[in-house]
């Protein structure tokens, strides 16, 4: 879903090749509004966040569709993303023609179907198969008539660290050894501290953002299903004790300033990411991508992934949709269905790092058996892979990201000295329900 860009692969070329030689591209039809059916040229414009891993995609989608060219246009973080999503489909204008909606912003959507498409009408039913069942049945309407959106990667869940300064803090360095020192977050957080006393320059943890996230999905996922919304989108931020969990495991690490306060792909956090500025970053499939993309050169080989601590869990992902406003709905949808099936995402794996929402791309030799030399050769594929399986979906609200981010900015604060630590939870159930309004 989100990770950033690294240089294709070898392999990427043999899965893209695969493509076409597998028959995989299906013709694109013409619409009345100049078509590729009627020989005038389509522009499609595809809206992301980050970077989803299709710039060869593209350019192989359009070798074997000689009418259609492929406009991305790319905003950085999710947070700048998602009001122009919202702009665009609320004024009928604007949108690509094809739009990648994250696992927060989808709950808003599937109340508002009719902004869509049904791909339901472009050969979606017989897709289902392609995905992990509950990833399919997130982008179907409760009703079962409208399928708005088709899955794309999931984020499960891992911890990337810095070897390098885990040697210089005392700290075991290889990464079965580093993941037996915390597999709670309470074995985390005395890790923590003692490798702040031996580093005392370096903050144990990027920032409380991430791990916010990651332990609120993680709970949720073994607990009810559901985080900040329960299942009938009712605000429960101060009643579920999943969240609460979340909020005070993470607050501990404001209260002992054990975080760097940065939030993910934000300058600070790239600045950081090239400094020794933290240890420790809770990563999602993704994010090594972001990793790679602004630690740069400087960082390979400094880097590695360990298992995260809590148990099972995920952080991300993301649908394609085709809004209603597009004049080539057809040729989006074929578009949409090539970057989302199971050969299109191995590809985009191979290339950012996004681990497939198809169980047949994931059980694929090249994702099951992928290492990664920028980061110590680690075993990405077996590593994500054996998180994803025990993924258990959670339930997200319309408003879960106006939520996320105001109790993301009361974390903050406390790191900050602007909110004392005792007042930070009646703070957060403040401004989530001003959030929710």
């Amino acid at each position: 879903m989100r990770a950033f860009q690294w240089k294709s692969s070898r392999a990427v070329a043999a899965v893209l090749a695969g493509l076409l030689a597998g028959g995989t591209l299906a013709a694109c039809g013409g619409d009345d509004d100049g078509g590729a059916g009627s020989g005038g040229p389509v522009e499609l414009t595809v809206d992301v966040f980050g970077e989803f891993g299709y710039d060869q995609l593209y350019k192989q989608y359009e070798a074997a569709h000689p009418n259609v060219k492929i406009k991305q246009r790319k905003v950085s973080t999710l947070d700048d993303y998602k009001p122009r999503v919202q702009q665009w489909i609320a004024t009928g204008s604007g949108a690509g023609d094809v739009v990648a909606l994250e696992e927060g912003i989808l709950p808003l959507y599937m109340q508002q179907p009719g902004k869509f498409v049904n791909l339901f009408d472009h050969g979606g039913k017989e897709l289902q198969g392609n995905f992990l069942p509950w990833k399919w049945q997130m982008g179907v309407t409760p009703d079962g008539k409208q399928l708005v959106g088709l899955g794309t990667d999931i984020g499960p869940l891992a911890m990337c660290y810095r070897k390098d300064l885990f040697k210089k803090a005392g700290l075991p360095t290889e990464r079965d050894e580093v993941s037996k020192l915390w597999p709670t977050w309470d074995g985390f957080l005395e890790t923590g501290k003692k490798f702040q006393g031996k580093v005392p320059g370096t903050k144990w943890l990027d920032g409380p953002a991430a791990a916010l996230r990651t332990t609120v999905l993680q709970n949720a996922g073994s607990g009810p299903g559901y985080s900040y919304f329960d299942k009938d989108n009712k605000l429960v931020f101060d009643s579920n004790p999943a969240v609460k969990a979340a909020f005070d495991t993470v607050l501990k690490f404001e209260q002992n300033k054990m975080t760097a306060g940065t939030q993910v792909f934000t300058p600070p956090w790239q600045t950081g990411l090239k400094r020794d500025t933290f240890a420790t970053l809770p990563c999602p499939s993704w994010m090594l991508g972001g990793i790679k993309e602004f630690a740069g050169d400087s960082g390979k080989g400094k880097w590695d992934v360990a298992a995260v601590p809590g148990g099972a869990g995920y952080w991300g992902g993301s649908w394609l949709a085709v809004p209603k406003q597009t004049k080539h709905a057809k040729e989006a949808a074929e578009l949409a269905k090539f970057l989302s099936n199971p050969q299109g995402q191995i590809a985009a794996f191979k290339d950012k790092n996004t681990f497939p929402s198809s169980p047949q791309a994931a059980q694929d030799a090249a994702v099951s058996g992928s290492t990664d030399p920028y980061f110590d050769d680690a075993p990405t594929g077996k590593i994500f892979g054996q998180m994803a399986a025990q993924v258990k979906p959670v339930h997200l609200g319309p408003k879960n990201e106006d939520v996320r981010q105001v109790v993301e900015n009361v974390l903050i604060s406390v790191g900050q000295g602007r909110v004392k630590p005792e007042d930070a939870w009646a703070r957060a159930v403040e401004e989530a329900k001003k959030a929710a309004r």
